[in-house]
């Protein structure tokens, strides 16, 4: 028959969406970075890109603290290739 009355976990399907939400600021975020770099004059517009998407991820980051909101990989930017040894 139907499971109606069967228990959804909500809460770990937002959470879910929350990490995929996190990690998509933060490359959004990298990639206005990489931009204003690469970009010899940089004129205030790219700048204030540039800090909206990093007050963006912040914000969605605190959230996630806040909710206790735990991941289960390693985010690619955090992780550096450039390392010696």
């Amino acid at each position: 028959m139907f499971n109606f009355f069967k228990k959804r976990d909500i809460k770990s399907e937002y959470d879910a969406q929350l990490l995929d939400l996190i990690n998509q600021l933060k490359e959004n975020w990298d990639y206005a970075q990489k931009t204003q770099d690469a970009v010899a004059d940089a004129d205030i517009q790219i700048q204030q890109e540039t800090a909206l998407a990093k007050q963006k991820y912040f914000y969605i980051y605190k959230e996630a603290r806040r909710r206790r909101v735990r991941n289960d990989h390693i985010q690619p930017s955090v992780i550096n290739y450039d390392r010696t040894e």
